[in-house]
């Protein structure tokens, strides 16, 4: 296969994750008695890693509290928050044509990488993919930039034949500090100047028109 190797984000990409992470960054605040924004300033945080997320609400630097506030969060997503997500429409068929035009397709997350494996398998989606990566314990990989450097190091992929697809900056910008192109996804949680600024190669509007635009980056 000659076509380009295709990376592909998770939340907010393949999965509308948002009804799982803002009730868990939620319960993690209520946990330590802090207030929390409602849903839709919540979702403006999903994508980038959540670390620097809870960081952010709980206005802090301390690492002994973002670390209790993430055990809050993970101990709900882990059992409940993990499956409150649903496919986008149009990716199943999106992943199809994809598969016909790729040399290779991964999931590349910031998303841990453990929870990362369980939704692919949970909404069958595994089968299209040669790999999953995501954050390692201890922050490893939280940084999409690190992971995408990680991926060309350990040769899993050449960065002049690869193209990212994400719905938030740091994807597209992860992407080309690598030297790979970017799709931006304006069906996710960002919006075309979120995308465009952070230096999208392309923006597509659905999945379904995913292929074509992968094929106008090859034209």
């Amino acid at each position: 296969m000659t076509g380009p190797t295709v990376l592909f984000d998770l939340d907010g990409t393949l999965t509308d994750s948002r009804a799982g992470i803002t009730a868990c960054i939620r319960h993690a605040l209520g946990r330590l008695g802090r207030a929390c924004p409602d849903e839709d300033a919540l979702a403006t945080y999903i994508g980038p890693p959540l670390r620097g997320t809870l960081s952010t609400l709980l206005d802090t630097k301390d690492p002994a509290l973002i670390e209790a506030a993430l055990a809050h969060y993970r101990t709900r997503y882990d059992d409940v928050g993990l499956f409150e997500n649903r496919v986008y429409e149009g990716v199943p068929e999106m992943l199809d044509a994809t598969a016909r035009l790729a040399r290779a397709m991964f999931v590349a997350t910031a998303k841990p990488l453990h929870a990362a494996v369980r939704i692919v398998g949970h909404f069958d989606l595994v089968r299209h993919f040669a790999g999953v990566y995501g954050a390692e314990p201890g922050g490893r990989f939280d940084a999409k930039t690190d992971l995408l450097a990680h991926l060309i190091e350990s040769d899993v992929i050449r960065a002049e034949t690869t193209v990212m697809v994400g719905d938030r900056a740091s994807d597209i910008v992860a992407a080309k500090i690598n030297g790979i192109r970017a799709i931006g996804a304006l069906w996710g949680y960002g919006d075309p100047g979120e995308l465009a600024g952070a230096g999208a190669d392309l923006l597509c509007e659905h999945p379904r028109m995913l292929a074509a635009g992968l094929r106008r980056l090859a034209g």
